[in-house]
């Protein structure tokens, strides 16, 4: 007798990617090597996890639903390089991973609710990271790969860019997907930078900063930054008070940091 199939649930976010052409693409741009150590958010029924295990790599799964933890092990168990983990990614300890000194390669497919607030989870271990690559509602990857002077370019592309080459790789459209979402999705590149090509930067007070530019979109700098840094200092730094934080480019953010932080 066959096995009922697993129903997508919508407290999970789950839409499980189904078509090859996609998950070739994806392997393609990851480029699992034996000696890689994956780490796969959100495997779902193993569509990606299967294309993954051939590369010999060590692979752990981290996977929330705990009725697809019993088809992922009868599938994975047996490979050597293979562990599983039945948690919540947000809340699990990602540097749990990296006793083996190798970078993490980290990959998913991840739910739209979870998304934002698991990139700036992960964007605090780049040290431990070599390299990130997700399926993403595109409305996020445009707001990751965003340039200053639009409506993209927020909280979540600078965060991301201060720390990582952000690559949007290509489109995959709902069809890709059991059951089809409504929106369009992308898969994004996320490498962490290894050298930084910006000035050191309290990490910590940029968020701040950063958080409080946009906190109001349509208001100026002197209004969101109020009580951070005096319109004198920025306008000392030549930045105009009036101006939004949209047409801010990244490292007028720092610059901003840098005067608050020698304030301190």
């Amino acid at each position: 007798m066959n096995k009922p199939q697993h129903r997508a649930r919508k407290r999970f976010g789950q839409n499980f990617l189904h078509d090859a052409g996609i998950i070739d693409g994806i392997v393609g741009a990851i480029n699992p090597r034996p000696d890689d150590h994956l780490v796969e958010i959100g495997p779902g029924q193993g569509a990606l996890t299967k294309q993954l295990s051939t590369s010999a790599c060590a692979l752990d799964v981290i996977e929330l639903d705990r009725d697809l933890v019993p088809g992922l092990l009868a599938a994975f168990g047996a490979n050597p390089g293979f562990r599983l983990h039945s948690a919540d990614a947000l809340k699990f300890d990602f540097n749990s991973l990296a006793g083996d000194g190798r970078p993490l390669r980290v990959v998913g497919n991840l739910p739209y609710n979870i998304s934002t607030p698991l990139i700036f989870k992960l964007l605090e271990n780049t040290a431990i990271i070599r390299d990130m690559h997700f399926m993403l509602q595109l409305e996020v990857v445009d707001r990751l790969a965003a340039k200053p002077g639009n409506k993209d370019w927020g909280r979540l592309g600078i965060m991301a860019q201060y720390h990582c080459a952000v690559d949007k790789l290509f489109e995959v459209p709902p069809e890709a997907f059991d059951p089809q979402p409504k929106v369009q999705s992308a898969i994004v590149r996320l490498a962490p930078w290894p050298v930084s090509p910006w000035p050191a930067c309290n990490t910590g007070l940029l968020r701040q900063v950063v958080q409080a530019a946009f906190a109001q979109r349509r208001k100026t700098l002197r209004n969101n930054l109020k009580g951070l840094i005096d319109i004198a200092r920025l306008e000392a730094l030549g930045i105009d008070p009036g101006a939004r934080a949209e047409t801010l480019e990244l490292p007028r953010f720092i610059e901003i940091t840098a005067a608050i932080h020698g304030q301190c």
